[in-house]
């Protein structure tokens, strides 16, 4: 049976759209990394003052957290609102610690401007040192892959002493239809990845925060 003309003009308006769509245009793409902190009831908040102060961010290119190449040719960029990825995963680490911290409890937790705490027990800094996406579109997929590397240093009140972890980590994943949304996902828990890693590399004994290797 012969294709009548508006069924090969629908045809052709769906492949002309689809190859639209697999070239990129160079514009920059917003993504939401934060996550909403779960309601929790609190009634017992651990007696140790802990303070974070903004992340440093070191990586070499701040102006994106992730690209796409496209199957056709051209690149779309993506960033956090505002290009503050170092406020963003400041303030993800603390909610976290807010809500479940060290033991699955709840902790002070604040974040402040640096040496605005002088009666915090510790206070966290860290540096970004990686943390990005790329998509790479190809006949039929999309290749996505997240890496991240952070340095986190807490200063202990109790001896002076102080502690360094670093965490890196990454994920990969291929999706045959492609959106934003995979790209921000895959990010998010990323970065859950090693607010994770931390928490679970570290212990609070003393008022001080401990490497658990060290144990």
């Amino acid at each position: 049976m012969k294709p009548s003309p508006l069924r090969i003009l629908g045809c052709a308006v769906m492949v002309v759209t689809m190859l639209a769509g697999c070239r990129g245009t160079g514009t920059v793409r917003a993504l939401d990394l934060r996550e909403k902190p779960p309601m929790v009831q609190v009634t017992d908040i651990e007696p140790v003052k802990i303070a974070i102060e903004p992340f440093d961010d070191r990586r070499p290119d701040k102006s994106r957290v992730g690209l796409r190449t496209h199957l056709w040719g051209g690149t779309t960029y993506f960033n956090v609102p505002g290009e503050r990825l170092a406020n963003v995963i400041t303030q993800r680490l603390a909610d976290r610690l807010r809500t479940r911290g060290w033991g699955d409890r709840v902790w002070d937790v604040r974040v402040a401007p640096a040496g605005s705490v002088p009666d915090a027990d510790i206070v966290i800094t860290g540096q970004v040192l990686d943390f990005s996406a790329s998509a790479k579109s190809r006949v039929g997929s999309t290749v996505i892959d997240t890496k991240s590397r952070f340095k986190v240093v807490a200063k202990n009140q109790a001896d002076q002493s102080t502690t360094i972890r670093n965490i890196e980590g990454g994920r990969s994943r291929t999706v045959f239809w492609f959106s934003e949304e995979d790209i921000q996902e895959q990010l998010s828990v990323t970065l859950k990845d090693g607010i994770e890693r931390l928490i679970s590399d570290t212990t609070i004994e003393d008022k001080a925060l401990r490497s658990v290797r060290e144990q």
